[in-house]
């Protein structure tokens, strides 16, 4: 029994010495033991047989087999993480840009230790500790800085994090049943976000009853060819062609500042601003995607390298910041029950989530000269050497409309790094990921024709020195590849 003058349970739960004994015991053991994996290395030759078995499992329950043969054993040592048949993988791709903080990181492990005291697993909208609340209070601290953003509804995944989006502007524009969008975006898989998203082999199957209209995404060549405000108005006269074929009809503009399956595409700042202007005037919000990129551009949101954080209405993040959310100025804060759902989270993903926040806040990892550049600066450096190494396997890479060198071989900004190996051929760019796997790197793919080789890095924990170690792994890979 408590009384106004005692603390309650739960905070002496949270003061208690003995919970604090214990989570430190734990993060200890998590550090000691994690400290035995230092480089990459191949599987136990006694756990191949179980481990196989253990793929199989998997695949009976998911009705097909994995794309990799990846089955994490638990524990990991920054960028470097341990599968159950006792391999060791340098982890480039970070579940698609979740793990910024790699693995069994001692901060991320106490967060979410701490967070699972709480009484009960799952929070929601009904019932709630206040850990969710407390993550979007850090959240808007940091996007309030350089946007009018006010609010935020936290949600358990991106593509559900975009759906309430897509409510929140349809809402305000009164039902206005279209959506803008840039081709080769990519939203989420749920019914409507596969519909707006760009790939047609993510929709087989689905009805397409989400209108949606494409703009052609910045091209870096198309726009030095013809003239930077040459391009610029073209564009411009192709936005207001669909906002006159259907005036007061499109409820929203869908930005993504640096696409993410599209091929880590990027524009420049008059690009956007051309778009948004019209947008304005228009009376269409704008809504930025950032769930790959936050965070991994040269400042902690896209809007603000490069500066049109005053444009934005609607926002959602997702991925690196562990807890996904969307966010939206005041003039956009939805009636009373728009937004709702049974979960919201859990208290260990938003400990993690804030202490993502508050650690991207208070490092050195933004600005010119902050860790992602130098650690983007450096992946450059060592594709340049490898192309100049084996130039045979960097041939020139076609462009938008097929001209060969019009795409650079390497690419992205920031923590969002890709190169192009063998042209951009799909099949090769998937046969390098695959061999890469076996040779010690997880990478991934993106784009289309170009496709590019992907890099999503645990950049809060790898160190400059890693990346020859991983190239040399890559290498091998391209030679297999190149075979």
């Amino acid at each position: 029994m408590t009384t106004a003058n005692t603390s309650t349970i739960g905070e002496q739960l949270a003061a208690s010495p003995a919970l604090t004994a214990a989570i430190d015991t734990i993060v200890a053991e998590v550090q000691a033991k994690s400290a035995h994996i230092t480089d990459a290395k191949g599987p136990d030759a006694d756990k191949v047989e179980s481990y196989d078995a253990l793929m199989h499992r998997a695949a009976q329950v998911r009705g097909k087999g994995l794309l990799y043969p990846y089955i994490g054993s638990g524990a990991g040592n920054g960028a470097l993480v341990e599968l159950l048949d006792g391999s060791v993988k340098w982890d480039m791709i970070t579940g698609i840009g979740v793990h910024f903080f790699g693995h069994s990181e001692p901060g991320m492990v106490r967060a979410a230790v701490e967070g699972g005291f709480a009484n009960t697993l799952k929070h929601g909208n009904l019932v709630s500790n206040f850990d969710a609340f407390e993550f979007g209070e850090v959240l808007l601290a940091e996007a309030a800085k350089g946007s009018r953003l006010k609010h935020a509804f936290v949600s358990t995944g991106g593509a559900l994090a975009n759906e309430n989006a897509l409510k929140v502007c349809m809402q305000k524009h009164e039902s206005a049943p279209r959506v803008l969008a840039f081709a080769d975006c990519f939203m989420g898989r749920t019914i409507t976000m596969a519909q707006i998203g760009d790939s047609p082999g993510n929709r087989q199957g689905i009805p397409l009853s989400t209108l949606v209209d494409y703009m052609p995404f910045y091209d870096h060549v198309a726009a030095e060819r013809m003239g930077a405000k040459r391009y610029i108005d073209m564009s411009v006269w192709h936005l207001t062609q669909y906002l006159d074929r259907y005036p007061n009809q499109h409820s929203c503009f869908i930005f993504e500042l640096v696409q993410g399956e599209g091929g880590f595409n990027t524009a420049t700042r008059d690009y956007f601003k051309a778009l948004m202007d019209v947008c304005r005037d228009r009376n269409v919000a704008i809504w930025d995607d950032e769930i790959q990129s936050w965070g991994r551009t040269t400042e902690m949101f896209a809007y603000d390298m490069l500066d049109l954080g005053d444009y934005v209405d609607v926002f959602c993040v997702g991925k690196m910041s562990q807890a996904c959310a969307t966010l939206y100025t005041d003039e956009y804060n939805p009636k009373p029950g728009l937004l709702s759902g049974t979960f919201t989270g859990e208290s260990a993903t938003f400990r993690a989530g804030t202490c993502v926040i508050e650690r991207l806040r208070d490092g050195n990892y933004y600005g010119e000269s902050g860790l992602i550049a130098q650690h983007h600066a450096e992946f450059r450096k060592q594709v340049r050497a490898l192309a100049d190494k084996h130039p045979d396997w960097f041939p020139p890479v076609k462009g938008a409309f097929g001209k060969p060198g019009a795409e650079d071989i390497v690419g992205g900004v920031g923590g969002m790094m890709r190169f192009t190996p063998f042209a951009g051929a799909k099949d090769k760019i998937i046969k390098v990921c695959k061999e890469s796997f076996h040779e010690g790197v997880i990478l991934f793919w993106c784009g289309h024709d170009p496709y590019h080789v992907r890099m999503l890095p645990p950049l809060g924990v790898m160190k400059l020195e890693d990346w020859p170690r991983v190239f040399e792994c890559i290498e091998r890979a391209l030679a297999k590849a190149a075979a």
